[in-house]
C-alpha cells in the first residue's frame, strides 16, 4: 500500500467520525436556540382569559312525530289523502311480502307492488287492507279504498249444518286379520 493511500483512508475515517460526532452536537445546539428563542418571546404574550360558560340549557323532550314529519313520514293513520289521479279497487295483502294492490287510472287498471312507480309520478310504499300509501312530492299519502256498500257474497244467519256421529269406524290394514 502506498502512503496516499493509507493516509486517505486515516484522513476519510477521520472526516467520517468527525461528521457523526458533530451532526448530533449541531442538532443540540439547535434545539438549545429555539428553546432560546421560545422563552425570550415568551413573556411578550399576553394571556388568555377565560370566557365565561354559559348554564347548560334544559334538554328538549323527544317528540316523535316531529321527527316523522321532518323526514315526510306522516303520524299512524294520519297520511293526507292524495291528489292523484288513481282509485283504488282492491288490496291483496300477503304477509310474505307478495302484497298487490289494484289501482285504476282514467285509461285502466293495473296491479302494483311496493315500490313500483304509479303513473302520475308518485312510488307506492305500502299495502294495508283498506288503504295503500305513496310517496309524492316529499311526503306520505294514501289512496282508500272506496266500499261498494254491499258485499260480493250474502251474508247469512244460518248455523252451519252440524256434523253427524260417523257410523263406520275404519281400522289400519295392519290390524286386520
Amino acid at each position: 500500500m502506498s502512503i496516499s493511500a493509507i493516509l486517505a483512508t486515516r484522513s476519510s475515517r477521520l472526516i467520517l467520525t468527525l461528521g457523526l460526532i458533530a451532526l448530533p452536537v449541531g442538532v443540540a445546539l439547535w434545539h438549545a436556540w429555539q428553546e432560546w428563542a421560545y422563552r425570550t418571546a415568551l413573556p411578550g404574550l399576553t394571556a388568555l382569559t377565560p370566557l365565561e360558560v354559559a348554564p347548560p340549557s334544559k334538554p328538549v323532550v323527544f317528540n316523535p312525530n316531529g321527527i316523522a314529519t321532518v323526514l315526510g313520514f306522516a303520524p299512524q293513520g294520519a297520511a293526507v289523502r292524495s291528489d292523484e289521479a288513481l282509485t283504488l279497487r282492491a288490496s291483496l295483502v300477503s304477509s310474505q311480502g307478495q302484497s298487490r294492490a289494484l289501482l285504476a287510472g282514467a285509461s285502466e287498471a293495473r296491479f302494483y307492488s311496493v315500490g313500483d312507480r304509479l303513473p302520475g309520478g308518485s312510488v307506492l310504499r305500502r299495502i294495508e287492507v283498506s288503504r295503500v300509501v305513496l310517496w309524492r312530492n316529499g311526503r306520505e299519502e294514501s289512496l282508500v279504498l272506496e266500499s261498494a256498500g254491499q258485499y260480493l257474497l250474502p251474508v247469512t244467519q244460518a248455523d252451519a249444518p252440524k256434523a253427524q256421529p260417523a257410523s263406520t269406524y275404519l281400522r289400519p290394514v295392519a290390524e286386520q286379520p
